[in-house]
């Protein structure tokens, strides 16, 4: 086992080196001059260029790139072109704030999804699995940024329900940078039900297309075992059909369940750019949408490279459950 994680762990870099020099050359691709958007259009050819060499811009594209790798392998990505704070400092303190969201996302996605699935499977062509099938279907196709602002229409403007936006508007003393771990580490309780009130919204918009995808795989992979011969002689000695189901089948449909609730996890992290933006979040994501605006390389890089580094951990964090759940596997 040691042997494969450290297998594993070695072929992360050769991954992070390629999609450091794609999105590097990427974002120099992107129209516009980063020293000029930050000065305006107004300001002189010379205080450009001076910004431009300040920013070491002016160089070749291959030297810039070997001294972001450089100091990358370092932990150093730079500096905000338009913050001048360090890239990673910056990451680090937004990134509570976008994990918290998505562990929310997840936790609906799962707890919502597995049952669903297992029910849809267990009640096959009945009205039930039709019902979940249309459901399901329209949560993979539902835009994430429609389905947030539907929710803040009906349950801000309208019913007044929720609070929109932030994370919370009650004061928290923050330890951890989450909110609701906070609240109960400092004993808050009012800024518990407040953050969780600001968690909703957000958590079930993102969540909805994940927990759409863990209900399809569910449901799937529990016909597909419960089709098998051990569970027919499960049934055939007696055992009862909650216990055939859950303690059964549901425990081997899990593996392809888990590979892509392990996958979904991963897109969340990268992928909630919309919903933080929306929701005014102050995450990852909506640092990563102000940067592509602004021409922030360094930012854009080090945005990029944090979501690719997190979806490779979370793949071998996968690959290692797998093993716990079926005592076949080995590394």
């Amino acid at each position: 086992m040691a042997t494969y994680i450290g297998r594993r762990i070695l072929q992360i870099v050769p991954v992070l080196v390629g999609v450091s020099i794609v999105v590097f050359f990427m974002v120099r691709a992107i129209p516009g001059d980063p020293a000029q958007i930050l000065l305006g259009q107004q300001a002189s050819p010379e205080r450009v260029a001076a910004l431009r060499t300040q920013l070491g811009l002016d160089r070749d594209p291959v030297t810039q790139y070997l001294i972001f790798l450089r100091d990358a392998v370092t932990g150093d990505l730079g500096n905000s072109i338009v913050t001048g704070r360090a890239v990673t400092a910056e990451l680090l303190d937004r990134f509570p704030a976008t994990l918290e969201l998505t562990l929310a996302a997840l936790l609906f996605a799962v707890v919502v999804g597995i049952p669903v699935g297992v029910i849809a499977a267990v009640r096959q062509y009945s009205l039930i699995d039709r019902i979940t099938s249309v459901i399901a279907l329209t949560g993979v196709s539902m835009p994430i940024f429609w389905l947030a602002l539907i929710f803040v229409v009906i349950f801000t403007v309208n019913l007044q329900l929720l609070p929109f936006p932030g994370r919370v508007a009650v004061p928290v003393l923050s330890i951890t940078g989450l909110v609701l771990v906070d609240s109960i580490l400092t004993l808050n309780p009012a800024g518990f039900w407040d953050g969780l009130l600001h968690l909703i919204m957000p958590a079930v918009a993102l969540g909805t297309i994940p927990m759409a995808v863990v209900t399809r795989m569910t449901r799937s992979s529990m016909l597909e075992v419960m089709g098998e011969d051990y569970i027919r002689t499960a049934h055939a000695k007696g055992v009862l059909p909650a216990r055939v189901v859950f303690r059964h089948a549901l425990r081997n449909a899990m593996l392809p369940t888990v590979t892509v609730i392990g996958l979904q996890f991963g897109l969340l992290m990268g992928g909630a750019v919309l919903t933080e933006t929306i929701f005014g979040w102050g995450g990852i994501g909506q640092i990563a949408l102000e940067s592509i605006y602004r021409r922030d390389y360094a930012m854009i890089q080090g945005v990029v490279l944090y979501g690719a580094t997190f979806f490779v951990l979370v793949n071998l964090a996968v690959d290692l459950l797998y093993a716990v759940l079926d005592p076949r596997v080995r590394y």
